[in-house]
């Protein structure tokens, strides 16, 4: 299955976004994914909520599928890669570090986020550096929470940005990507997690929504 990507121009620079929503930087060969949240299923089922299995595995299956079109040379996750403290159990850490014995050449980054700081340190052996934000790489300030950074364009996340496309029938959630004047969030990477809507935002945000595969502009920047 074939996913669609788009350039759009983030504070001066190129930035391949991507319909399996991640973006790309082209020039650094840097992936940057934010709000995993894997193991989330792992927690809710250890509080009792009877959700499926496989949204890890299913995550990281996309993840696969964005190095194999990419090519990157490092990865850096914006906030929030684990869910909770159950993420650290066996089921959510052995696909986990199957995922990264396939990928054992790549640098992987993760900017920590608050969910992060609840679940807990993640196991040496997986190989992930942990990182403060602001974390500087190139042109970009990359961070868990939205804000402004002097000097940087800011890539964020926290928000899982969601756009409603609506007829007069029926309405539909897709993810969507933000991008304001410095500061751009992007949406939740993991499929088992929730949504902000941003349709009525009051801001000179461009909107990119993704939607069967493709991305979409839905709206420019004012």
């Amino acid at each position: 299955m074939r996913f669609e990507t788009v350039t759009v121009d983030a504070g001066g620079h190129p930035l391949l976004l991507s319909a399996q929503r991640a973006a790309f930087d082209p020039q650094l060969k840097c992936l940057l994914i934010a709000d995993a949240h894997f193991g989330k299923d792992a927690v809710f089922r250890a509080h009792g909520v009877p959700v499926p299995a496989g949204a890890t595995t299913d995550d990281l299956a996309r993840l696969d599928a964005l190095i194999a079109a990419h090519r990157p040379e490092s990865i850096v996750f914006l906030g929030d890669l684990l869910h909770g403290r159950e993420s650290l159990g066996s089921e959510t850490m052995d696909a986990l570090s199957e995922w990264r014995a396939r990928h054992a050449s790549l640098r992987v980054v993760m900017v920590e986020g608050n969910h992060d700081r609840n679940a807990g340190l993640l196991p040496p052996s997986l190989g992930v550096e942990t990182v403060f934000e602001p974390w500087i790489v190139g042109p970009w300030a990359l961070c868990h929470y939205p804000q402004a950074i002097d000097g940087a364009y800011v890539v964020a996340g926290h928000q899982h940005p969601v756009y409603v496309i609506a007829s007069r029938a029926d309405a539909v959630r897709v993810p969507c990507f933000r991008f304001a004047a410095r500061c751009g969030v992007l949406p939740a990477f993991g499929a088992f997690t929730g949504g902000y809507v941003v349709n009525q935002s009051d801001d000179d945000a461009a909107i990119y929504a993704v939607a069967q595969h493709r991305v979409i502009a839905v709206r420019d920047r004012r």
